[in-house]
Parts: C-alpha cells; structure tokens; sequence
C-alpha cells in the first residue's frame, strides 16, 4: 500500500518491488488481484498517469512507448492509452523545440542537431523533418 500512496504502479512494476523487498510469489499475485478488484490497482490509470507525466516533460509518443514496454505493459494497451490522451503530439514536439531552439536551423549541421534533440526526445522523423522545414501544420 506504501507504494500505491505515492504513485500509480503497473502491475508488473508492482510485483517486481514487492520481489526485491522479500515477498514471495504466493503472496504477491493473490494481493495483487485484490487490489485489482478494489480498484486500488489499475493498469489504465497507470498508463493515463505516465503518459500525462512524460508528455508535460516534453518527452514524444515514441519514447513513451518504449519506456511502456520495457516496464512490461501490454503493447494493444500502449496504443489504446497514447490515442485516448488528447495530446496534440505536433504541438507538444513544436512547444519543445521553441523551448530549446527557438529558431530554424541555418545549416545542415544545425539542423541535424535539432533533428538528433527531437528524436532523442520520442518523436517521429518524419514529424521532425515537417517541423524543421516549417510544414509542421501543412
């Protein structure tokens, strides 16, 4: 319960600290569906929380994903919480890049280096490459 007061969890997340703090399988899985059914536990608030999270940190859908799978979440279930977030994903990409460049790239090396940010951060390539021709919106 300490660690559900603090933030939402996913259940695979969940199990795993609970393992590197002594607790045995047999006790896990059965609390873990307990809490489930008390709505304690919810893989959708989870994936709506840290999607919420890392957007407002001006990190893009890609690297959301990614960082979703690896912490074992089912990839149906990525996609269904990266739709539903009612994030403009160009807006979110365009606000970061004022913020750390504020202006068009004046050569290839510029560019590549704005495109490398933008990348790094989850965003597609192709979005990039829209954004830093100025034809994000077109």
């Amino acid at each position: 319960m300490d660690l559900l007061a603090r933030r939402e969890h996913g259940r695979v997340e969940l199990t795993r600290k609970l393992r590197q703090r002594g607790a045995t399988p047999e006790l896990i899985e059965p609390e873990l569906d307990r809490l489930t059914q008390e709505g304690l536990l919810s893989e959708a608030r989870y994936l709506e929380s840290f999607v919420s999270y890392r957007a407002r940190s001006g990190y893009g859908p890609v690297r959301i994903r990614e960082e979703l799978g690896q912490r074992g979440l089912a990839r149906a279930d990525i996609e269904q919480a990266l739709r539903e977030c009612g994030i403009d994903w160009r807006e979110q990409m365009a606000e970061v890049w004022r913020r750390k460049f504020g202006e068009q790239p004046n050569d290839a090396r510029e560019r590549a280096k704005q495109g490398r940010f933008l990348a790094y951060r989850g965003y597609s390539m192709d979005m990039i490459s829209r954004l830093l021709r100025g034809e994000l919106y077109d």
